[in-house]
Formats: C-alpha cells, sequence, structure tokens
C-alpha cells in the first residue's frame, strides 16, 4: 500500500512540470531588461549566436539559468550575467519567457 502511494505521488510530480518552478512573470518583466540586449525586447534575439527565449520551456530555462550560474555550464558572457542570479530572479525571469509566444 505504501509503495502504491508513493508512486502515485511520484508520477504525480512528474506530470506537474511547474512544481518547483513557480515564478512571477511580472516580476520576470522587470528584471528582463538587461536580457534584451542580446536575446530581443521581445526574447526574440536579433542575432544567430544568441538564443530566442521567448516560449521556452519554462523548467528548460530554469536548469539552463542555474547552470551557468552554478558554473555547469560555461559561457564568457552568460556567466557573469547569471551569476548574481538568486533562484526568485531564475523562477521570474523564465516564468516571463515562458510565458510569451515564440
Amino acid at each position: 500500500m505504501t509503495k502504491n502511494i508513493a508512486i502515485i505521488a511520484l508520477t504525480a510530480f512528474c506530470l506537474n512540470s511547474s512544481i518547483g518552478f513557480a515564478g512571477d512573470a511580472a516580476a520576470g518583466k522587470i528584471k528582463a531588461a538587461t536580457c534584451a540586449a542580446c536575446h530581443g525586447q521581445n526574447g526574440i534575439s536579433p542575432n544567430d549566436l544568441w538564443p530566442n527565449l521567448a516560449g521556452q520551456k519554462q523548467a528548460y530555462l530554469v536548469k539552463q539559468m542555474k547552470a551557468f550560474r552554478d558554473g555547469q555550464r560555461a559561457d564568457p558572457m552568460m556567466a557573469p550575467m547569471a551569476a548574481p542570479l538568486t533562484d526568485t530572479d531564475i523562477n521570474n525571469l523564465a516564468a516571463y519567457y515562458s510565458s510569451m509566444g515564440q
């Protein structure tokens, strides 16, 4: 019985991809002003070297920004931009960009 409850709970967790990534899109929009220089005012990059962020999945954005911040992903331009971001900042930015259309 306990095993079944654990399986149900794990399944529910996996199906709800927003768990742990809740963010405030309005706060993310304010924070995104810094990102606009490379990723575009509306999350669409003007340069092929930098990805579009608009419409990306929230969990993906959180994972990538944390990887840049924590040094798991190296990039000479993104590392210093991501370094000061808190988990709340990252969740807010991800909420903002994931709420946008591509």
